[in-house]
């Protein structure tokens, strides 16, 4: 693995405990590069289904991985980076329950994750970089500097996502948001491609009582960025 010698803080977690949000807002904070990894799943996942490649294609899922044609946009540090694929804007697309669903069943794929790792240790750069996903601290920048497991309750994770999808004007059951969330765990903590776990060395943060500004300081301090 190249080293380009810039520190990096992961920040690793299941879907909904905030590492998204928080990880934007420490990198803003820091001046750092951001890789929002989920997204290249997300994009896999997307651009997939435009070209009619079925989900049990592994090679062909890991031609999509390889060949992304990816950019993504920065904005102010409250709002998510806008991601655009073939210069098109797809960022909404890209957080529907749907894409999110399709990138953890190739998120399970060992030939997609090997496509997309070299892609995000480029990501590597000076001055540094924070790094949110799955695997950031076990797999893709297993000799980070800082490695933080970010975690909240089920419960406190499917209200975050019915408000979210709520204030966005979808119309949903927090019961099967619930349900949604608690599978996508499952899938993802029993794959045996980099399953969902803190690293050995990484400090583990629960957020369900924690506001997000709590969950930013506590990362920072845990970086040794406070």
């Amino acid at each position: 693995m190249m080293d380009s010698g810039a520190p990096v803080i992961t920040i690793d977690g299941p879907s909904g405990a905030g590492k998204g949000t928080v990880a934007q807002m420490a990198a803003a904070r820091l001046g750092w590069h951001l890789l929002d990894s989920g997204s290249l799943y997300r994009l896999t996942a997307l651009a997939a289904m435009r070209q009619g490649i079925a989900f049990d294609d592994e090679a062909g899922l890991a031609r999509v991985a390889l060949n992304l044609n990816v950019s993504f946009k920065p904005t102010n540090a409250d709002e998510p980076a806008r991601v655009l694929l073939k210069g098109e804007d797809v960022t909404a697309e890209l957080r529907t329950e749907g894409c999110g669903n399709n990138a953890s069943r190739i998120a399970a794929l060992q030939p997609v994750r090997d496509a997309l790792l070299q892609r995000q240790r480029d990501f590597q750069q000076l001055p540094g970089l924070v790094a949110d996903g799955r695997d950031m601290g076990t797999v893709v920048f297993p000799n980070a500097g800082a490695k933080v497991f970010l975690t909240a309750s089920a419960e406190v994770r499917a209200e975050r996502r019915y408000r979210q999808l709520k204030d966005a004007g979808v119309s949903v059951n927090i019961g099967d948001v619930l349900e949604e969330i608690r599978a996508r765990d499952d899938r993802d903590m029993n794959r045996s491609a980099a399953p969902l776990k803190p690293a050995e060395d990484a400090q583990v943060i629960d957020s369900s009582g924690l506001s997000i500004e709590e969950v930013l300081d506590r990362v920072m301090v845990a970086a040794g960025q406070a």
